[in-house]
């Protein structure tokens, strides 16, 4: 089938199905971090804190992370990063399980993982490039690791909150921990061809600033990485308040929570479904305005509901909007992007989304237990729509400074008509 057409190359394949295991695993053990931080304080600052405590490491090193990604060997760096995220996942489940736990156990751990995302992420970003022969599926192969994403976003937190009312939290990170030997297999198994560097004596520090003025100086890059920074503080740390949600808005226990999380699960599955079906990345600059402001306006719409089947139809709304706009955000950057500093730009992209939502979950956890938990909803999504809308109105500055760089850079037709037209969507469309 079209849609699937970048697994006809073998690493791609493994790449997919290993990161498909581990990735559920992954999905039960942060649905399991949130619902035992909750249990244990009933407190949504804490919630926000442990999410800060995890996420905030990448702020920080993910430029790093991007400088290793250009300069090593991509595969050999996840096999350790992996390697020690199961390490982290097996002493979480000991802990748990034994009923040693601790709040301070938890932002350690946190901790801990998000040094090793700092690095795992900017580096399997990049890694799909080298997963694929040909640069012209590159869109698909981004959209179909966004599926595998998905799909164990849908899997995993359902799992997690019927084992979590069933057995505990520990089950979830014990199966988390045995997950990880899935993608170190499937990584173990790649024949991957070397990549040709070309080392230029500079230090890291000298390779971070070559990253940042590269990327603040590509105007597509800048506006596409602002609007990700937005939605992500504002918006997408709504998933650390459904704890609250779950239990004291809709009246639910873990197994609500679960279905909550997949339902957003569902929508995001179905985004990067149409965006791999998609032949080229025209018209994506459209998608990522239209598909922000859905993602703000269904998360406003779902601080009102006090439903929990409504909830779950908005929920899905709301993943299908924040996974189209990153997904879309994913191909244009990866596409535009020099190969010798995809990695960098990669890790600007991590920080831009996931390295600021340690910010939001801490204003989100602050602002909760200020305002209450759907009030925050209603103030993020009002900001995010905002940003949406800035971005909508920068499309025709971006199609003047993308149209030369594509020239230059030779892209194939096909592809190059797409991305020039990332902001033809400013104009009415011809007939």
């Amino acid at each position: 089938m079209e849609i699937f057409r970048a697994l006809k190359y073998k690493n791609f394949r493994l790449l997919f199905v290993g990161q498909g295991i581990s990735v559920t695993g992954t999905w039960m053990q942060a649905v399991a971090s949130g619902w035992l931080a909750y249990r244990l304080t009933n407190s949504p600052l804490v919630l926000g804190l442990v999410a800060f405590a995890s996420q905030a490491p990448i702020f920080l090193l993910g430029p790093f992370g991007g400088v290793i990604a250009d300069r090593g060997n991509r595969r050999r760096i996840l096999i350790v990063t992996q390697s020690i995220a199961m390490a982290q996942a097996v002493i979480l489940a000991v802990l748990t399980m034994t009923g040693m736990i601790e709040i301070w156990h938890l932002v350690t751990l946190g901790i801990i993982l998000g040094c090793v995302n700092s690095f795992d992420i900017p580096v399997r970003q990049a890694f799909v490039v080298d997963t694929v022969e040909n640069k012209e599926i590159l869109g698909n192969a981004i959209a179909l690791n966004s599926m595998m994403f998905n799909a164990a976003r849908l899997i995993g937190p359902s799992m997690a909150g019927i084992l979590i009312a069933m057995f505990g939290e520990g089950v979830c990170f014990l199966i988390n921990a045995l997950s990880f030997i899935a993608v170190l297999w499937s990584l173990m198994a790649m024949k991957i061809v070397d990549r040709k560097k070309n080392p230029d004596g500079r230090g890291v520090i000298e390779g971070i600033k070559e990253g940042f003025l590269y990327v603040s100086r590509s105007l597509p890059m800048s506006h596409i990485l602002s609007l990700l920074g937005v939605v992500s503080v504002m918006g997408a740390s709504y998933s650390v308040l459904m704890p609250v949600f779950a239990r004291d808005v809709l009246g639910g226990g873990p197994k609500t929570l679960g279905f909550l999380m997949s339902s957003a699960g569902v929508g995001a599955f179905a985004a990067t479904a149409y965006l791999a079906s998609r032949k080229t990345v025209l018209g994506l600059g459209r998608t990522i305005a239209i598909c922000s402001s859905i993602f703000a306006l269904s998360l406003v719409m779902f601080a009102f509901s006090r439903n929990v089947a409504t909830s779950m139809v908005i929920l899905a709304v709301t993943g299908f909007g924040i996974m189209a706009h990153m997904a879309a955000s994913n191909t244009i950057l990866q596409t535009i992007a020099d190969d010798d500093k995809r990695g960098r730009v990669m890790s600007f992209y991590t920080m831009a989304f996931i390295g600021t939502a340690p910010i939001g979950s801490l204003l989100a956890g602050i602002l909760a237990s200020a305002i209450g938990a759907s009030n925050t909803l209603i103030v993020g999504g009002s900001v995010s729509f905002l940003g949406s809308v800035i971005f909508a109105m920068k499309l025709p500055a971006i199609r003047k400074a993308t149209h030369p760089i594509y020239r230059k850079m030779g892209i194939i037709p096909e592809v190059a008509r797409g991305l020039d037209s990332v902001t033809e969507f400013s104009r009415p469309p011809e007939d």
